[in-house]
């Protein structure tokens, strides 16, 4: 059973926070404001924080429940499964995974401010990590805090390679890739149709970013996206069409291959 929560924010770190983030401002149609020694990054739904550190890292995933019940229950799950939280309170709390990422859980929002009337709309949806532990940390997040698997990808030799968890009915609010390094690899966005994901790459070229993958439809998920690469190797999707899955829905398996990637052709491939 999902936990019922979806992503809200991630926190990224890099050596030029102010660099970065014009260039997710200028790609992904975001404002900037810089607040407590961060820079956030916000349109409507989708919200990015950069903060000074290494390049290329992830330091929190925040996911906000739908409901309150669901919420304290899994607040309730990880005390009795003995997990240390960290800053503890009504609004919400956090852990730290295996490779010292934070995972944000926060309670449910109030009414808020009301989406604007932006052109081009897409919403944080997914995010995904590298690491040479591939398996220790899939079985962390599905284990430990309760995330499902939706699909995973082995090699010849019976071997992760990649997996992809949801935390609602959606199939992946998170990904994990196998490769050498332990770094973040990206975020995606979800449009509402086609016709959405390609005014964003008719966007990506009035601002002068190339595409660096795509378009293309990835085999988990089945969803259709693009992605651009920021200067700091991490890269950002606007995709499409995720598949959304039934309770009870069982994980599935598929080749180490580009076209599980990418079913249209080339992949980007980690390991």
């Amino acid at each position: 059973m999902e936990i019922g929560a979806s992503l809200a924010q991630l926190e990224i770190s890099a050596s030029e926070p102010r660099r970065l983030a014009a260039f997710y401002a200028r790609t992904f149609c975001l404002d900037v404001a810089e607040r407590n020694g961060a820079i956030d990054c916000d349109g409507s739904g989708r919200s990015l924080r950069i903060v000074a550190g290494e390049s290329g890292q992830l330091r929190r995933a925040s996911l906000r429940f739908h409901t309150a019940s669901q919420f304290e229950e899994q607040r309730q799950v990880l005390a009795a499964r003995g997990i240390e939280t960290l800053a503890n309170s009504a609004d919400g709390f956090s852990v730290r995974d295996p490779e010292g990422q934070l995972v944000t859980f926060l309670a449910p929002a109030g009414q808020g401010t009301p989406p604007r009337n932006e052109p081009l709309t897409a919403r944080l949806q997914h995010f995904a990590v590298r690491t040479p532990a591939a398996q220790a940390l899939l079985d962390f997040y599905v284990n430990q805090l309760g995330f499902v698997l939706s699909d995973r990808v082995l090699d010849d030799a019976g071997n992760l390679t990649a997996a992809f968890m949801r935390t609602d009915s959606e199939h992946h609010s998170m990904a994990i890739f196998r490769a050498p390094e332990s770094r973040f690899d990206h975020f995606s966005c979800e449009a509402p149709d086609w016709n959405h994901l390609r005014e964003w790459a008719d966007h990506m070229a009035r601002v002068g970013v190339d595409l660096a993958w795509g378009v293309g439809r990835h085999g988990p998920g089945n969803d259709t996206f693009l992605m651009v690469r920021d200067m700091d190797g991490n890269m950002g999707e606007i995709s499409c069409d995720l598949e959304v899955c039934e309770p009870g829905r069982p994980a599935g398996v598929w080749p180490h291959r580009p076209q599980t990637l990418n079913q249209w052709g080339v992949a980007i491939m980690r390991s």
